[in-house]
């Protein structure tokens, strides 16, 4: 009986549902672990051709460097080219995190919560600091 008892008392885990993604609390290493992925996707699947794309039009003639100039001038471009620009800010940052890590730098807890804060940080301090130049604050 006391065998049954015990099973009884303990703890169940299940997958978590959709419908409780949103309410899930990821630790910053999580999240961190997470941006690192969308960031290398965003990199691959869109920085690339359109890092290429203005290249070619800045390259080709005059003409095309009056079209680059108008894509990289407007809102919209500097919008595209500030998210490529955080993507490639927090995965390169994240990426020396994860160096480190593999080199059994920082992998106590505390040491690897801290790391995470502070690529985190560092990394969107450095994408305001892009996002300020891009729109000609200074």
């Amino acid at each position: 009986m006391t065998d049954l008892a015990v099973r009884k008392a303990r703890p169940q885990y299940r997958n978590i549902g959709i419908s409780q993604i949103l309410s899930y609390r990821l630790p910053i290493a999580g999240i961190v672990s997470i941006l690192h992925r969308i960031s290398g996707a965003l990199l691959f699947l869109f920085g690339i051709p359109f890092s290429l794309y203005l290249l070619q039009q800045s390259l080709t003639s005059e003409l095309s460097f009056a079209s680059y100039s108008a894509i990289v001038g407007s809102v919209p471009g500097k919008l595209v080219l500030l998210v490529l620009g955080w993507a490639f800010l927090h995965h390169a940052i994240a990426g020396i995190r994860y160096l480190l890590l593999d080199r059994h730098v920082g992998i106590e807890k505390a040491s690897s919560h801290l790391s995470a804060k502070v690529a985190l940080v560092v990394s969107l301090l450095l994408t305001l600091v892009f996002a300020l130049k891009l729109f000609g604050v200074f």
